[in-house]
Parts: structure tokens; C-alpha cells; sequence
């Protein structure tokens, strides 16, 4: 029976804490443009850093905030990729209505 007291105290506290990081979650949730995922579908996926950017997720984010000018930075890829991101963005352009300028 003295074992009760501390397995009630550390099961009501990790329900309370695990009840609190589940409404910090939610409220805390950061919506990411869903064009940076679609755009990284589109890449190599090797996450080499050869094109400056720590992996391939960082590269399309730069993409898609009109940070990289040339999608030839991304060295494994190739014109099968490129088409493909630039078909993808002529589809897909900015909320104002913009497009992206990206070349090969």
C-alpha cells in the first residue's frame, strides 16, 4: 500500500502533462505553405547541402520564398527535376496571384 500514493501522483501528473503538450500543440501549430512539400517531392531527396542549403526541405523553402534564382544549385539534380519545379510553379503561384522567377 505505500507504493499507491507515489503510482497515483506520478500517473495523474503524466496525464496532466501529457494532456497539456497535447493543447500547447494545438495551439502553437505553425501551417507551412504546402507548396514547399510539394516542391521537395519534386528534388532529388539526397539532402547533400551541395546546392548551400542544409538539406532539400531548405531548398524548396528558399524556392518558394524567391530566395534561389537557379534551380541548377541543386547539383544531383536534373532537367527531369527542373521541369517539374517549374511546371509545378507556373500551376501553383503565389497568394497575390505572383509567380515565382526561376530559371534552370
Amino acid at each position: 500500500m505505500d507504493i499507491l500514493l507515489p503510482v497515483l501522483t506520478l500517473g495523474v501528473l503524466g496525464a496532466a502533462f501529457g494532456f497539456g503538450l497535447a493543447v500547447a500543440a494545438e495551439k502553437l501549430k505553425v501551417e507551412a505553405d504546402p507548396r514547399i512539400q510539394a516542391i521537395h517531392d519534386r528534388l532529388p531527396n539526397l539532402d547533400c547541402g551541395a546546392c548551400g542549403y542544409p538539406g532539400c526541405e531548405a531548398f524548396a523553402e528558399g524556392i518558394i520564398n524567391g530566395e534561389v534564382k537557379e534551380l541548377s544549385k541543386c547539383k544531383p539534380g536534373n532537367n527531369k527535376h527542373y521541369n517539374a519545379i517549374i511546371e509545378y510553379l507556373k500551376k501553383n503561384p503565389n497568394e497575390d496571384g505572383s509567380y515565382i522567377k526561376i530559371s534552370k
